[in-house]
């Protein structure tokens, strides 16, 4: 099993992105004393991704800021069968959509949208476990 993780600077307002915009469920969001998320996990059918602050523990010095790099240096795929409703419901939020919703050569169809801190999601209904 891999489970991507990442950081925020805003992690309610990723949290409020993730799920308004992108549809992923949390799964567990835990906070410290002060209210502030120190560790969630949102999930979307059977996967699942985490994210935190990035001024929260040691590990975030070996992560980069997609904003400070001038691009992510990774990002999330997701697979997914609701692939134009999900479309439609990001550009409807007025969410940045990167590459449209395109059909690619290698099957199934695709789009890739950067939420507010400049990481890449991308949605497709290509799944490459069944190919």
């Amino acid at each position: 099993m891999l489970i991507p993780a990442t950081r925020y600077h805003d992690c309610d307002a990723a949290l409020t992105f993730m799920t308004d915009v992108l549809g992923l469920e949390p799964h567990a969001v835990h906070r410290g004393e002060d209210g502030a998320i120190v560790h969630a996990e949102m999930k979307l059918g059977t996967g699942l991704m985490m994210f935190g602050p990035w001024d929260k523990g040691p590990f975030s010095a070996f992560m980069a800021d997609p904003r400070a790099a001038g691009g992510e240096t990774t990002s999330i795929y997701a697979v997914v069968s609701d692939l134009a409703a999900r479309y439609d419901r990001v550009v409807a939020a007025g969410a940045e959509v990167i590459m449209p919703l395109e059909s690619q050569d290698y099957g199934g169809s695709n789009f890739s949208v950067r939420d507010p801190e400049g990481h890449v999601w991308s949605f497709g209904d290509y799944d490459p476990m069944k190919a």
